[in-house]
């Protein structure tokens, strides 16, 4: 079989085309979410990067749409590599962990467990004292990277299981004690402003 009879086929039309149009959407919707995901980060030199190959790939997918807007599968495929390409997206982002978060603790028992642990993984710590509805409580302040969040929650739970934390995206910190990076030469952290 030609490449221009298996263009012209059926199969084509109503299986390999949908199927390359869902890709091509699943693919330019996650680099959108990471794009901008990266520059809600302040990564802004990697962002236009993104944006570049992003937009040629959407623009070849459209071409196909309007070329094909007979064709109901091609559309269906269009929505479907959209809604993926969002959740894609947000798991890649997820996996790379960019970026620091503030961690805070607010604990009604002894926190120099608490305290200890966080020193010892090298991040620097800010306790306050305050009142809470039950009494005294104790806020632990510390700057993590979100790359060692789920270990020292795990942390924090084995430690004060009912402790009550948030976490909060940084956009910017300087002057923070964080440990040594570990990820080697491609740092998609940023040092400050």
């Amino acid at each position: 079989m030609s490449l221009e009879a298996l263009f012209n086929s059926d199969i084509f039309k109503w299986v390999l085309l949908p199927l390359l149009i869902f890709l091509a959407r699943l693919i330019d919707v996650s680099l959108g979410t990471i794009r901008i995901i990266f520059i809600s980060r302040g990564l802004k030199y990697i962002a236009p990067l993104i944006a570049f190959v992003e937009i040629n790939i959407w623009l070849l997918a459209i071409a196909q749409i309007i070329y094909n807007l007979d064709n109901p599968i091609c559309v269906i495929a269009y929505a479907g590599g959209f809604a993926l390409g969002n959740l894609a997206g947000i798991l890649i982002e997820e996996k790379l962990s960019i970026g620091s978060v503030i961690l805070r603790i607010i604990t009604r028992h002894d926190s120099n467990k608490m305290i200890d642990c966080l020193k010892s993984k090298k991040y620097g710590v800010t306790t306050i004292d305050a009142q809470g509805n039950n009494g005294d409580v104790k806020i632990i302040l510390a700057v993590v990277r979100r790359s060692d969040l789920n270990k020292i929650l795990c942390d924090i739970k084995s430690i004060h299981p009912h402790a009550f934390y948030t976490v909060e995206n940084v956009r910017t910190v300087e002057e923070a004690t964080v440990p040594m990076n570990k990820r080697g030469p491609f740092r998609f952290y940023r040092k400050g402003k």
